[in-house]
This record gives structure tokens, sequence and C-alpha cells, in this order.
């Protein structure tokens, strides 16, 4: 089970995160674009970062929506949908080419991966999008109960799919993250989260917060590292993944 983590959030001024600290303990780093946020010096060190932690790099594309993180839905055209994916990915694939690597998976970003994991048309897009920018790019989706659907889609299209869960987020009964706004839908509790890692990793699912058992066989586990708290948590799950896997 690798570790997946959002990084290189930072804009001008405004320091997110904590990049330096996070990177060692993670496989995957998924890379703002500038679109939702990051800018060009934030995406080049973030690079050079993960290039010198052995780091994977993802690129983390969203809406074009600097002021609300990207967490706005934004309709959009299909070619919309299509100019504004290549176009970050290969503002990020050129800081990887900078430092002797490249892209080997995308994540979106906020309401952007939100909107498409409920409208199947704007999957496709972006899918679709992935598979023009180059062969053999993953695309990384949250794994839901509609898995086998969505991998047959990808299938389709020729696209690498990787499923992502989440220890520190609550799921309701249809497999999905319970939403930010209700309670008890982030984990704060590291236990708890290092519990959920271990049920993904050994069990490929959990229990819903209704107790319904899920199964969400997941490739990758998404971490966060945003304060302190959350960084032992992240060192926490290291430690108990390399303990307890088979």
């Amino acid at each position: 089970m690798k570790l997946n983590c959002d990084l290189g959030e930072s804009f001008g001024a405004w320091t997110m995160g904590q990049d330096e600290r996070v990177m060692p303990l993670i496989d995957m780093a998924n890379i703002a674009c500038g679109f939702h946020a990051a800018d060009p010096l934030t995406m080049h060190k973030t690079v050079s970062l993960a290039v010198e932690n052995g780091v994977l790099i993802g690129a983390h594309p969203s809406y074009h929506d600097l002021a609300g993180f990207g967490r706005r839905s934004i309709p959009h055209t299909p070619e919309e949908i299509m100019a504004l994916m290549l176009y970050q990915l290969g503002a990020l694939e050129g800081f990887c080419r900078a430092e002797g690597t490249r892209l080997v998976y995308v994540k979106p970003h906020g309401a952007l991966n939100n909107d498409m994991m409920k409208n199947p048309g704007l999957l496709e897009t972006v899918m679709t999008a992935i598979a023009r920018y180059r062969t053999g790019l993953s695309l990384m989706i949250p794994v839901t109960l509609g898995h086998e659907q969505h991998q047959a889609m990808a299938d389709q299209i020729g696209l690498p799919l990787i499923l992502e869960a989440f220890a520190d987020r609550a799921y309701d009964d249809d497999g999905l993250l319970v939403p930010r706004s209700e309670a008890g839908a982030v984990h704060r509790d590291p236990q708890q989260i290092v519990r959920q890692a271990l049920s993904f990793a050994n069990k490929g699912g959990l229990h819903s917060r209704s107790g319904k058992w899920l199964d969400l066989p997941a490739d990758s586990l998404c971490v966060h590292g945003d304060n302190d708290a959350a960084l032992e948590a992240v060192r926490s799950i290291r430690q108990a993944l390399a303990q307890h896997s088979p």
C-alpha cells in the first residue's frame, strides 16, 4: 500500500503544509499545478524535493480557482476540461523534465475530482485528456463501490487506474466520503486513522460510519500532513503498515 499526499500548495507569500517534513514519509506526491494553488517557483521546488527523496510525482490539476482553492464547481465544456487538463500536466511535466524525471500519474483536485466521480461524462473526458497527453500515464481516483465500472471505462480508453482510499475520512454506506460539512467526517484520533489505514491495507475495505462493511480495494492511501498532529499520524501509518502488512 503506497502512501500519497497533496503537496506544493503554497502560493507566493502564503505557505501551506509541511512539505519538507512530509516528503520523506510518503511514496507518491500529488503536486499542485497552479490552478488551485502553487506558483512556478513552488512547483519547481516541490518537484526537486520529490526527486531528492525518491518519491513518485503526480499532477494535481483542478478547476482554475485560486481564490476558492479549487473547491468550487465551475461548469466547463468537454473541450475546456480537455484544455485545462493538458495545460496543467504540461506545466508540471516541464519542471519534471528539468529535474530529469517525469510525471507518473494524475490525481484531480477538489471540486473537479468530486464532480467527475458523480458525472460519468466528465470522468470520461478527464480520462481521455490524460490518455491523449501520454500513453501509460495513470489516473488516481477514489475507490468506490463502482470501482469495477470505473476500471472498465479506463480499460476501454487504455488508461492505467490507481484506486485511492482515505485513512482520515469517514465513509457512508454507499462507499462515498462523508461530506466535510457533516460532523465526524474527518477523523482526528491518530489511533482511529491508523486502524482505518490497516483495514484498507490488510482487509481490502472498511466499515462505514453506520457499521456496514464496504469492499473497497485500494492501491494507494491518501494521508495529510499539514499540521503537527497530522504529521505524527503519517509517521504512525508508515510504521504500522511496515509492521502489520502481510
